[in-house]
């Protein structure tokens, strides 16, 4: 049966050297994302436990990006801001206001999922920050059927427009203030709230039509 790496409760040992794993030297785009997630800066230790599953993870699944090799597999996620707040949607089957987000299709990268993902459930166009794609939270979490998604997660940027999900996709979609998306949010999607609030409000990112006093809480 196929394996599943240990949750963020426990988390497990990370190989520093993904040639140390016995896989051989990673590359292509499972290496671009092992480089991006051993230097991202975890926001506190779920976030930290998380970072070292996937690490380990990334070292030792065959296809990682591939939903149906294994029980675990890397999920991508859009953390959607703009001059109207954040923006997030109320998950059809767990009836919780999330990010949107989802499995990679086929040779797709896990910023470009991010974007697709986030432009299918929301209806509007996103882009990426000017600087390129900026990764802001890492998490570990079961989904349905016994999977587990290494949702890798990224800032991206929505326009002053009213969201527009098509037919098909969860219909309850709207923009909230800072406040108003932490009042709502679990604790994962309260780490990346706060790691993306940071990043624009110390200026490390800039966001057109979002200032760091908006973000400065």
């Amino acid at each position: 049966m196929p394996s599943r790496p240990s949750l963020p409760g426990g988390g497990v040992p990370v190989t520093p050297d993904p040639v140390a794993s016995g896989r051989g030297p990673l590359t292509g785009p499972v290496a671009a994302l092992y480089a991006g997630v051993h230097a991202h800066r975890p926001d506190d230790a779920r976030e930290e436990r998380a970072r070292e599953t996937i690490l380990a993870a990334l070292t030792t699944l065959e296809r990682p990006f591939d939903r149906h090799a294994d029980l675990a597999h890397v999920t991508a996620s859009a953390v959607v801001v703009g001059p109207r707040g954040v923006l997030l949607h109320r998950h059809r089957r767990l009836h919780r206001w999330l990010q949107p987000g989802g499995h990679l299709d086929p040779g797709e990268t896990t910023e470009d999922a991010a974007r697709r993902e986030g432009g299918e459930e929301t209806g509007l166009a996103l882009t990426h920050p000017d600087g390129g794609p900026v990764l802001v939270h890492v998490d570990v979490h079961e989904a349905a059927d016994r999977h587990v998604h290494l949702d890798v997660r990224y800032l991206l940027v929505g326009p002053d427009s009213d969201p527009a999900p098509p037919p098909g996709e969860s219909q309850e979609v709207a923009w909230f203030t800072w406040e108003e998306a932490a009042a709502l949010a679990d604790d994962a999607l309260a780490g990346a709230l706060r790691s993306t609030r940071r990043l624009i409000a110390t200026g490390a990112v800039e966001v057109p039509g979002v200032t760091s006093e908006e973000t400065d809480g």
